[in-house]
């Protein structure tokens, strides 16, 4: 074999990559042990079907197909299935804490009964498998647990009429680690075994890989937590597994690339997993990604020039990947030369599954009608239309809810914290950032209709983008400059990116001042008292503007943080603390000189675009395991 050889890729669609000519007859080669894997990744919650920008994919010659929904997937899988004696259905993470209604507000419980009557195996803990911290994935997702809310907030009853009663698979994960003790928190590795001729059995590992920064993320942010790197990590489980005698290693990495447009082929391929996949060790025979949403299908040369699968499967139900491998029937190693790999659209020209159409069904209407509950009243509207001063009635409700938030008590599954619960002083929200997204994603708008009523899909629509909220100290110094970073020079231009202030802050900028030097501590009140630059704070702000993804970096020098519970649903929460909702009048940002010769309150930048519902939920410019990715 020649690196040459390993590069030959799809002709058309159903046309598998293969290792070498020879793969083309690996059917006929029946003394070696057949293995089909099956794998799908960033499933993400989407069910019924995916967002309209991803229900058609782009196959061989531009070929278009329109995919997606997991009735079909269940049809297209067991097809594949047939008549296979060794079949295994993997995924490579991401699959619930997604964006879709149905699944997100009912703690995710729809994506995983779907999951289990699909038959899933086993996963690949992604970046959001950690978005509620590893509390919540084993001792809810995996066990079925329940918590405090139950029936509201989590456990209710599936299509079958059960209440939730977890995964029937597994997550694992290598490189996610305890801080303090430096243990893995997920399983780092699974053995699967096939039969081979004569009930002989013969084992399979895989070395389950999550994107490194998954713990620092803006939505999977865990103190609690540290990560250990990709390839080393992988080496050291490959290596591991082969002194235990396992001759088939498959690594399936929740960290991806990009290579062309074809779906079922790879051309110029780029990015951290494709990196890896050119050093990991030879031991390893195939390596299935995630993450990045993308699409590829082909073959790559080890470092002693051997080709293996390199592949990833798209993302929201576009895609199944089929890995064939055939091993020896005495010491279980994949004979590279007649591997092949194909990714399967998820295509609608198949029936649906009926038992999978009647789960997406339920859990549909029963989102629905839940979505429709009465949470709180409002007695007028709220809006993102900034007045001169950059505040709003809609901004100051946000930043109302975030010190609210930022002083409740730890979610009863939380192990993502290492730092005390200290109760926030005060909470800013950015409402129109430089960079990246607002978590405010439209106003809130009075219904004469139905006498001001706000409905739980109202609320879970209207603010948040599945970050938590955090609290850190800081020092009043770093709250000065960071009320500074508003203004900044866009060349001539002085631009303004407006904070909304809790409801006990109060402070005066000086219209006239360069940027930089607009804002007096002296000016700066919290609870009615000047703000001590020496002194330290409890600030409450979203985990994307902590980590500065808004372009507000004096926050990086925050301590002590504590992630609280993410912002949808404490924003529901919050609403239904209150029972009414009222405008408060204006006036916590206020500017001195506003009327002098030399007065600029700044060019206020535009307020993000309301949300659509085909809009993923996700916070943008890098914040999903610092790679800006999904």
């Amino acid at each position: 074999m020649t690196v040459a050889g390993s590069l030959v890729t799809m002709a058309a669609t159903g046309t598998p990559a293969l290792a070498s000519g020879h793969a083309r007859d690996a059917e006929t080669a029946t003394e070696y042990v057949d293995v089909q894997l099956l794998s799908i990744t960033d499933l993400h919650g989407y069910l019924q079907a995916p967002p309209a920008s991803d229900a058609v994919i782009t196959g061989a010659g531009g070929e278009r197909f329109t995919v997606g929904g997991v009735p079909y997937l269940a049809t297209h899988l067991n097809n594949l299935r047939a008549g296979r004696t060794n079949t295994l259905f993997f995924s490579q993470g991401d699959l619930f804490s997604g964006w879709a209604f149905p699944a997100e507000s009912l703690a995710d419980e729809p994506t995983i009964e779907a999951l289990n009557r699909m038959g899933l195996d086993f996963s690949t803990a992604g970046n959001h498998e950690f978005d509620r911290t590893p509390g919540f994935l084993i001792n809810h997702m995996e066990r079925g647990r329940s918590y405090a809310g139950e029936g509201w907030t989590n456990s209710f009853p599936d299509s079958g009429g059960r209440i939730f009663h977890g995964a029937d698979f597994r997550y694992y994960s290598a490189n996610m680690l305890w801080g303090n003790s430096g243990k893995t928190v997920l399983p780092p590795v699974n053995v699967e075994w096939v039969r081979g001729r004569g009930g002989r059995r013969l084992p399979i590992g895989f070395i389950h890989l999550t994107v490194t920064g998954t713990d620092t993320g803006s939505t999977s942010f865990q103190t609690a937590l540290r990560m250990t790197a990709e390839l080393e990590t992988a080496n050291r489980c490959a290596a591991q597994l082969k002194a235990q005698g396992v001759n088939a290693i498959v690594l399936s990495m929740h960290d991806g690339a990009v290579a062309g447009s074809d779906f079922n082929s790879g051309s110029t391929p780029s990015g951290p997993a494709y990196d890896l996949a050119l050093a990991v060790s030879s031991d390893i025979d195939a390596i299935v990604t995630g993450h990045w949403h993308c699409a590829f299908n082909m073959m790559v040369p080890d470092p002693s020039g051997k080709p293996r699968p390199f592949v990833e499967a798209g993302c929201h139900g576009q895609l199944i990947n089929e890995i064939n491998l055939r091993l020896d029937p005495v010491t279980g190693e994949v004979v590279r030369e007649l591997t092949t790999s194909t990714n399967h659209p998820n295509t609608h020209d198949v029936p649906p599954d009926p038992e999978l159409k009647e789960t997406t069904d339920y859990w549909t209407g029963y989102a629905d009608n839940r979505g429709a509950t009465r949470i709180a009243r409002q007695t007028a509207s709220f809006t993102r239309a900034l007045n001169k001063f950059g505040e709003s009635t809609m901004g100051n409700l946000a930043a109302d809810w975030a010190l609210w938030a930022g002083s409740q008590p730890l979610d009863p599954f939380d192990t993502g914290n290492i730092n005390p619960n200290e109760p926030a002083q005060l909470a800013l929200i950015a409402l129109a950032p430089r960079q990246g997204s607002c978590v405010i994603g439209g106003d809130l708008t009075l219904d004469a209709s139905v006498q001001g009523a706000v409905s739980f899909r109202k609320a879970f629509t209207l603010v948040g983008y599945g970050n938590p909220i955090v609290t850190a100290t800081v020092t009043g110094q770093c709250i000065h400059d960071t009320l500074e970073q508003q203004w900044k020079m866009n060349g001539t231009l002085l631009t303004y990116a407006p904070f909304a202030v809790s409801h006990n802050v109060r402070y005066t900028f000086d219209a006239t001042g360069a940027a930089g030097d607009r804002v007096s501590p002296a000016d700066v009140l919290i609870d009615g008292t000047p703000l001590d630059v020496k002194a330290s704070y409890r600030i409450a702000v979203p985990a994307y503007t902590l980590i500065g993804a808004d372009d507000y970096p004096a926050l990086a020098k925050h301590t002590q943080p504590v992630r609280h519970t993410r912002d949808f649903e404490s924003f529901i929460a919050y609403l239904q603390s209150q029972a009414v909702l009222t405008p408060a009048p204006l006036g916590r940002v206020t500017a001195r000189n506003a009327a002098g010769l030399r007065a600029e309150t700044g060019e206020l930048l535009p307020v993000p675009p309301t949300a659509s519902a085909d809009t993923p939920r996700v916070a943008s410019a890098g914040t999903d395991g610092g790679q800006g990715r999904c």
